[in-house]
Order: C-alpha cells, then sequence, then structure tokens
C-alpha cells in the first residue's frame, strides 16, 4: 500500500485549527446595512408617494416617508442612531435618494406595461467584513416583479426580467447614474453602517426582532451565513483529523515520520 508523507505536526494542526477560529470569528462579525424603498409614480393627497425601510443585520430600526420627509427610529438602535451627528445628514439623504428614484421611475415609465400608476421597489445593501466593505449592491423591482441587479463592487448589471432589457441597456449607458449607485453603496452606505455598527455592538443584544428582507442581492445576502456554516463544517472535519493523528502519534505511530494513508 502507498504511503504519504506527512509533514505537517500535530502542533501545526493546532496552529491551523486556531487561525479558522479567528477567520470564523471575523466573518461571525460581518455587519450588512439594507435600504428598502417604494416609490410610486402617484399617489394619493396626503399619501406619501415613496416609504423607506432600513434594516440593520436585518432588524428594522429606521422609517421614512416622503409626506412627512422625517426619519422615524425604531427601538433601541434606532433611539442611538437618532443622537448622533449622522442622523441630519442621513435624513437629507434618504430624501434626496427617494427623489432622484422617482425621476427614474417616471423617465422608464413609457417602457412599463402597464396603464395605470405604476411602483418601483430599489433594495440597496452594503456589508462589511474585517473593517472593509465586501458587498454593496442594488437591486430593482416593479410592480413587484424583480427585474434588475447591479453589483456596485464590480459596476455589472444582471437581467432577472427580460422585459427589462431595454431598461437595463439605457441605464448602463448612463455612467454618471452607476457612479451614483456606486457612491452611494460603497460609500455613504458603507459609512454608515461602520458609524452603526458602533452602536450595535455597543448593545447587549438586539432589541428589535428581526424581519425578513428579501434577497435583494442574489447570493451575497447568504454568503456570510454560507461561508459560516462551511468554515463551521471544515473546522470539524479538522478537529477530527487532528484528533486521529493526536492518538496516532500518541501510540508511536509518529515515530517513522509517516502515516499510512490509502490511495484510491
Amino acid at each position: 500500500v502507498p504511503r504519504m508523507p506527512l509533514t505537517c505536526s500535530p502542533v501545526s494542526l493546532l496552529s491551523l485549527l486556531l487561525l479558522l477560529l479567528t477567520a470564523l470569528e471575523i466573518m461571525v462579525g460581518a455587519h450588512s446595512l439594507c435600504f428598502n424603498f417604494t416609490i410610486k409614480s402617484w399617489s394619493r393627497p396626503g399619501q406619501p408617494w415613496c416609504e423607506a425601510q432600513v434594516f440593520m443585520n436585518k432588524n428594522l430600526f429606521l422609517q421614512y416617508d416622503s409626506d412627512s420627509n422625517m426619519v422615524k427610529p425604531l427601538g433601541l438602535l434606532g433611539k442611538k442612531v437618532n443622537a448622533t451627528s449622522t442622523w441630519g445628514e442621513l435624513t437629507q439623504t434618504l430624501g434626496e435618494v427617494s427623489r432622484d428614484l422617482r425621476m427614474l421611475l417616471l423617465d422608464i415609465k413609457p417602457q412599463i406595461k402597464t396603464s395605470g400608476p405604476s411602483t418601483l421597489q430599489v433594495e440597496m445593501f452594503c456589508q462589511r467584513e474585517a473593517e472593509r466593505c465586501t458587498g454593496a449592491s442594488w437591486q430593482f423591482a416593479i410592480n413587484g416583479e424583480k427585474c434588475l441587479f447591479f453589483d456596485a463592487m464590480n459596476m455589472t448589471w444582471t437581467v432577472i426580467n427580460h422585459e427589462a432589457s431595454k431598461i437595463k441597456a439605457t441605464w448602463k449607458k448612463d455612467r454618471g447614474l452607476e457612479k451614483y449607485f456606486r457612491k452611494l453603496s460603497v460609500g455613504d452606505c458603507d459609512h454608515w453602517l461602520r458609524e452603526f455598527s458602533e452602536q450595535w455592538e455597543a448593545m447587549p443584544e438586539p432589541t428589535v426582532s428581526p424581519v425578513n428582507v428579501s434577497d435583494i442581492h442574489g447570493s451575497s445576502s447568504s454568503l456570510p451565513d454560507i461561508w459560516i456554516i462551511l468554515g463551521a463544517f471544515i473546522l470539524f472535519v479538522l478537529m477530527g483529523i487532528f484528533l486521529i493523528i493526536y492518538i496516532r502519534w500518541r501510540k508511536g505511530e509518529w515515530q517513522a515520520g509517516l502515516w499510512p494513508l490509502k490511495v484510491s
């Protein structure tokens, strides 16, 4: 039976396990910020044409509407954010983004196959891990149908509904629009997330019940969970291997510096 030399010692494997534990700790510490906008092409008097919700790690903590042009804090995190200097900047930016998104909706209204008022749902997402932005994206839905996805990290568009191909071609030609989306998600959103993360980590535990947020950013939203599960699986496998090697080493099988492994 062929033998395969094993060059790493139990100490080396232990160091590898500690390194993996550190990586898992970083992944668990990832934070995300999500802005959900609902824009109407027409609304009745006294009713807002824009409503927005803001989620921190899938927890709703801020609400905004165009009628009052005010941001409403929710829960302990919302109250903490309300007391920061970021509050005024956030309120102003939400108003500006809402108006810009409504202009986009009115511009594409002729391309929407509906005779009545139209609704544009826009969800902006950003994520931070290990003190850096690791994800930023936009997803667009028209009248409840997801149609376009924009990855602001690599500036690429994905058509979800083929009927939105013309809209995608129009927006892709507008380099200024792409840069605007990137500035908001990679720049402003990431900046707010860094500020809010400090408030989040200062709280003993989340005080707002998690709210289900639609998967607005493709696989990027579930990416941290996937890597955590995968990392945990690899960790358990390595721990099992380490345990086997340690037992064999204690029995003296390491004296020759070889570990018999069957090669298929």
